[in-house]
């Protein structure tokens, strides 16, 4: 077998493969058995007509396609394996020559991985930002908690004051239409929440109960529905009923009622530890992704469109499960947001674009400094996966996820050794 292979433009490879006509002989017997037996001639019982007879009816090429499959298969995968090529979809294959007794050649032509030009990658610069806790921080998440633990009343008399819980009826109105979402039986709204758009909510205090009153807002210009965009909307607005919420005292009771610790002290001090350490957290993630984003921006290569496809596709698979955990679908998604699965997938391709070209530049690196991930270290991170499904037995489940998901533990692993090195090579700038 004869290979010639020719790079084109956008990482497609395409190469012309020659095979003996010996060899293709091979597949054009394996096709006339396959379907000669199925082939009616008058005059012959099925699978007995002579060649030449069954030749001169149907044509020369009878037996072709099925023979240019079971060649194709044969000899594509060893051109790839030869030539050390990495395909990303399946070939486009276009026949040269073909007959009977001759060579077969054909071109099979198929995207590639691309070739990825690394520039400097160790000791680049980055920014780090540090996140201190404020006492306001603490002070807001006390605040929560006091929420969380609130008494709500029926609030008898009265009218709508901050922080009231109204029982509202309410039927909204664009140029004196209603309008698909815009109606609302026995809701419950929550005075300062900010759950509904402009000054919806402060429009509403001072109202008594029973009361109506005309509210007129402002929809944002991106509101997300073209027929809302920027409008201005009437509501006609009930109440029916009120509750008031009783917040707790924060004191040491409080600190006792809310958690294990007996002292507000020793409560704030918790909510700072927690607090510091999910600072700490963010302050190292935004590092990695200034110090990959300053590796990144050093490197040369075509990105195929079939790997951003990929990933756009995972995206949005992702996107599909976090609606379904919520209840929802993607097309009702779509009509909410008036979006289309066209322009969603728009909208990501930027950030798909970003991930394909992170993990080709890690693993270009990996290559590069030869690092690799033990069976130990997979089974350490097998284990960490595995005390995150909150598992009784972590190293029965871990040997169960190093037997399932090897390959993707490996993945990991050197990836994580990868982005350590980068980092702490990386010159930290203000």
């Amino acid at each position: 077998m004869n290979i010639k292979m020719e790079k084109l433009e956008k990482n497609i490879i395409k190469l012309e493969i020659t095979v003996e006509a010996e060899r293709f002989n091979k597949s054009l017997k394996k096709s006339i058995a396959k379907n000669s037996k199925t082939m009616n001639i008058p005059g012959f019982r099925k699978g007995k007509a002579p060649m030449n007879i069954i030749k001169k009816m149907y044509g020369e090429g009878v037996f072709f396609e099925d023979a240019i499959n079971f060649c194709c298969d044969d000899t594509y995968p060893e051109a790839l394996k030869e030539h050390d090529i990495n395909p990303l979809d399946y070939p486009k294959i276009d026949i040269i020559e073909i007959a009977e007794g001759k060579d077969f050649i054909y071109t099979a032509s198929v995207s590639v991985v691309p070739e990825v030009k690394l520039g400097e990658y160790k000791g680049v610069d980055a920014k780090k930002t540090e996140y201190k806790v404020t006492d306001d921080e603490i002070e807001n998440q006390l605040k929560g908690m006091q929420e969380k633990n609130a008494r709500v009343e029926e609030k008898l008399e009265g009218a709508v004051a901050m922080g009231d819980i109204a029982i509202i009826d309410f039927k909204g109105f664009v140029e004196e239409v209603p309008f698909d979402g815009g109606e609302g039986t026995d809701f419950e709204l929550e005075i300062g929440s900010g759950s509904f758009i402009d000054t919806f909510e402060e429009q509403l205090v001072g109202l008594k109960i029973g009361e109506s009153k005309e509210v007129k807002v402002n929809f944002p210009e991106a509101y997300g529905r073209e027929d809302l965009n920027g409008k201005l909307a009437t509501f006609n607005v009930t109440v029916k009923s009120l509750k008031e919420k009783e917040l707790p005292a924060i004191d040491d009771e409080f600190a006792k009622e809310v958690s294990e610790f007996d002292t507000l002290e020793e409560l704030r001090n918790d909510i700072k530890k927690s607090l510091l350490v999910s600072s700490e957290d963010r302050e190292k993630k935004e590092f990695e992704e200034a110090v990959i984003d300053a590796v990144c921006s050093n490197v040369e290569m075509d990105i195929p469109e079939i790997m951003v496809k990929r990933e756009t596709d995972i995206m949005l698979k992702d996107l599909e499960t976090k609606l379904k955990n919520q209840g929802l679908d993607l097309e009702s998604y779509y009509q909410y947001t008036n979006n289309t699965e066209e322009k969603v997938r728009s909208f990501m391709k930027e950030s798909a674009e970003k991930r394909v070209k992170t993990d080709l530049v890690i693993t270009e690196i990996a290559k590069i400094e030869k690092i690799e991930a033990s069976d130990e270290e997979m089974l350490a991170k097998a284990k960490q996966v595995a005390a995150q499904y909150g598992d009784k037995d972590i190293d029965k489940t871990a040997e169960m996820i190093m037997q399932a998901q090897k390959q993707y533990l490996k993945i990991d692993v050197v990836n994580e050794k990868v982005i350590d090195m980068l980092v702490d090579s990386a010159k930290v700038i203000a």
